[in-house]
């Protein structure tokens, strides 16, 4: 049903992009780009979700404020500074799209606005200004420019998040790509990130938004890396029409069909911010099935991807089943604990560890072979229902603490 494609927000008919080394931080390496711009060669239906932080950075508001009649043309975002709890932060968000508009002919209000880095430190507007008309000469389509995007808002990323898919809707083919940042601070609701997506299709804003809407509640606001909500982050995404489809404006096959693809879009992008947490070594899957609701089971499968000690005993491939069913007794979601079975999977295969709420006897050894893959997923079953729900993790290392005990510095 959906095809993967190279680039990421370039490939939709229809964007470019570009990214520079601005110096924004003082401190950061000439070769680490970290200003970036996408532009859209016609006028797109817009939308955006942002962090429940109530301490939210400037270009939040600022983007509120431009997607207000659900249009835009572009996305400007700097990482090394995060813009928030500082000197002059709305007067320089205000700038950054004034900036990208110089250098794109466009206005000013037509662009999203993004930052992410260090919070409670004055931009250095200078920088980005001087930056953007080479910026803006550079644009252009093709996977190198979607990559060179991705890399300028990464901060303590090890790996870019870039993805793209093919689709059909009512014999034209779409595109969908998205490129996305987040290692830390990320935590529903909603799951903090910068995540920018664009396609060439054709809807109209209010459909386009209750789609993004939608999607976000179970992919990117089902991971949970530290317990920690950013001030900062969004999930935006621009709609060109270019692909020619017929104009979606109500909630037609079209319209699921186009919010499948999103929703995949945006599972991937989870699946590799999760995998990619600061200091991970494993990607941690819970899932929960046989719950009385959807929402029970996203309760339950969030307690256990979130808990400190299941996520420890992970990275100590530990078996420890008994975490995983303290978790979901804090979780406040209805279940009942002696009908629930706990089974850990990975390539490796798989281990039953619990039965009708007690432990079963199994071999330690392909336990320790299990839990030592990439991914390992948590499978419980409460034998309550017929609904489920996916989360996503990380396990927690000795290096998170290295990494975040001077972000600053």
């Amino acid at each position: 049903m959906f095809t993967q494609i190279p680039s990421g927000v370039t490939a939709a008919q229809g964007f470019s992009a570009a990214a520079i080394h601005a110096g924004v931080k003082a401190s950061s390496s000439p070769d680490k780009d970290d200003l970036m711009l996408l532009v859209s060669d016609c006028e797109a239906s817009a939308a955006a979700v942002y962090t429940t932080n109530r301490v939210k950075a400037a270009p939040l508001y600022v983007t509120m404020d431009h997607l207000a009649d659900g249009t835009a043309r572009g996305v400007v975002a700097n990482s090394g500074n995060a813009n928030a709890c500082c000197a002059n932060a709305h007067e320089h968000a205000e700038a950054m799209c004034a900036a990208a508009a110089a250098a794109t002919g466009l206005e000013a209000g037509q662009f999203i606005v993004a930052s992410t880095g260090v919070i409670g430190q004055e931009l250095n507007i200078a920088a980005i200004e001087v930056a953007m008309p080479a910026l803006g000469a550079k644009l252009s389509g093709g996977e190198a420019a979607s990559a060179a995007a991705a890399h300028a808002i990464m901060t303590t990323d090890t790996l870019p998040k870039e993805y793209a898919i093919a689709f059909e809707l009512g014999g034209q083919t779409v595109h969908m790509g998205a490129i996305a940042k987040g290692s830390g601070m990320i935590h529903p609701n909603m799951g903090t990130t910068l995540t920018f997506v664009t396609t060439d299709c054709a809807i109209v804003p209010a459909l386009l938004h209750e789609a993004l809407y939608g999607a976000v509640q179970v992919t990117l606001n089902r991971v949970s890396i530290d317990g920690d909500t950013s001030t900062n982050d969004m999930c935006c995404i621009l709609a060109n029409g270019k692909a020619g489809n017929a104009l979606i404006d109500w909630k037609n096959d079209d319209y699921h069909s186009f919010c499948q693809a999103l929703r995949h879009v945006l599972t991937w992008i989870a699946r590799h911010i999760a995998a990619d947490g600061e200091g991970a070594s494993r990607l941690v899957t819970c899932t929960v099935s046989g719950s009385r609701s959807e929402e029970a089971a996203e309760k339950l499968a969030k307690a256990v991807i979130q808990s400190s000690l299941v996520k420890a005993a992970m990275f100590g491939a530990d078996a420890n089943w008994g975490r995983v069913l303290c978790a979901m007794g804090y979780s406040k979601a209805p279940f009942r604990p002696e009908y629930v079975d706990v089974t850990f999977r990975s390539a490796a295969g798989e281990v039953a560890v619990c039965k009708d709420g007690a432990g079963l006897l199994f071999d330690e050894e392909l336990a320790k072979t299990v839990l030592t893959q990439d991914e390992v997923i948590i499978e419980v079953d409460v034998h309550e229902g017929e609904h489920s729900a996916t989360c996503w993790g990380c396990d927690l290392t000795y290096d998170y603490v290295k990494i975040n005990g001077d972000y600053r510095t």
